[in-house]
């Protein structure tokens, strides 16, 4: 027999989450499906700056702002910029009044896990497919053979969503730019260096198409993501088992920088990790779609260089929990009113972060980033 849901998200990101929590707070049932083995299957990546109007109002819609407040790293604020000679071009204290404070994205993530009921997670549920059935239903098949039907599905399962084709063609192209990440341990112990040159929160050293963007964590680790504006090739070439050869490989791009800054790579602990970075097309929408709709990613992907990504996500599910509970029994009602205010404010977020990525890897980086900081700061 298939199983039937009257509710499912697929994808128990912070955007699934959120909708689940919200819709819980307003009685309404969900089942969340995640290809995960368990929450505890792999890390959930860096800090999180919550912006007040998305995230933290997101986080207040599910009733836990308070306890998100606990979570906040303080100093996580905390900003250097710096060119590729190590020299400091700008640097912020963290005075703890800004409205975009630092979290751990996992300790997020549990917040949000341990607010929901016991079984609205079912881990290790891989989604293969789904196909639309008579009224607006639909049927999702898992990797294990199994499928079942649901009268209301939300993709919350990301950039290469199982959902978003059926409501739209669109799929992710690549920007230009990858990632590499590596992490410092302990790092004021094991690595002060380091952490003096990073400081206590956001870290920016930039040059001619390609940088180092960092964070200090909680647990006192370094979270480094070494950037730069190449063809897809770049990583794909680098034989990231072998974690000495790519350190190497990684850094013949940054010969000519300060020892302080290469260090950065060549002190990580753990392999590297590469990453291509890819978007969907800046207002990406589709037309009305019976029974379905996405959330975060699967509806707008973005590049990460103006840190909406998790924010939007979380307000997405906050939007389409309180949309469900403002119209009880007229769930396309909800849909439309959701979207309608899902498209203008993702292309909005997608144009700023495009055009952040064209300053951070364009001509004269670093002097067009000093002085959006240095605007920024006149206007507040």
């Amino acid at each position: 027999m298939t199983i039937h849901y009257p509710l499912a998200i697929i994808g128990g990101g912070l955007g699934g989450l959120t909708l689940a929590r919200v819709l819980h707070v307003n009685g309404i049932e969900a089942a969340v499906f995640d290809l995960e083995a368990s929450p505890e299957a792999r890390t959930q990546g860096g800090m999180l700056d919550i912006h007040d109007a998305t995230g933290q109002e997101a986080l207040r819609a599910a009733g836990l702002h308070t306890d998100f407040r606990r979570l906040i790293h303080s100093g996580g604020q905390a900003l250097r910029i710096l060119d590729k000679h190590g020299v400091v071009h700008r640097e912020e204290v963290d005075e703890d009044d800004g409205d975009r404070p630092e979290v751990d994205r996992g300790q997020l993530r549990d917040l949000l896990l341990t607010s929901l009921p016991g079984g609205t997670v079912h881990w290790g549920r891989k989604i293969t497919g789904a196909r639309p059935l008579a009224g607006g239903r639909h049927e999702v098949t898992l990797s294990d053979g199994t499928a079942f039907t649901t009268d209301l599905l939300v993709g919350a399962d990301g950039a290469w969503s199982q959902i978003r084709p059926l409501v739209s063609d669109a799929a992710p192209v690549y920007t230009g730019v990858s990632f590499v990440e590596a992490d410092l341990l302990d790092a004021g112990r094991r690595h002060p260096g380091s952490a003096a040159v990073i400081g206590d929160g956001f870290f920016f050293a930039l040059d001619d198409g390609k940088g180092y963007l960092a964070h200090h964590e909680t647990d006192g680790s370094l979270h480094l993501y070494v950037a730069r504006k190449a063809g897809q090739e770049w990583i794909t070439g680098i034989d990231f088992t072998d974690t000495d050869a790519a350190k190497a490989a990684v850094l013949a791009h940054f010969d000519d920088w300060d020892d302080s800054l290469r260090a950065l790579v060549a002190d990580a602990d753990g392999a590297l990790v590469p990453r291509h970075i890819h978007t969907l097309p800046t207002g990406h929408r589709w037309d009305r779609t019976p029974g379905v709709t996405l959330l975060g990613d699967a509806a707008h992907l973005m590049s990460p260089f103006a840190g909406e990504g998790a924010n939007l996500a979380m307000f997405d599910g906050a939007e389409l929990g309180r949309a469900l509970a403002a119209h009880p029994t007229d769930t396309e009602a909800a849909l439309t009113a959701y979207e309608q205010a899902l498209f203008p404010r993702s292309e909005s977020a997608a144009a700023e972060s495009a055009a952040s990525l064209d300053l951070i890897f364009g001509d004269n980086a670093l002097q067009r980033l000093l002085d959006q900081f240095a605007s920024h700061s006149q206007a507040g």
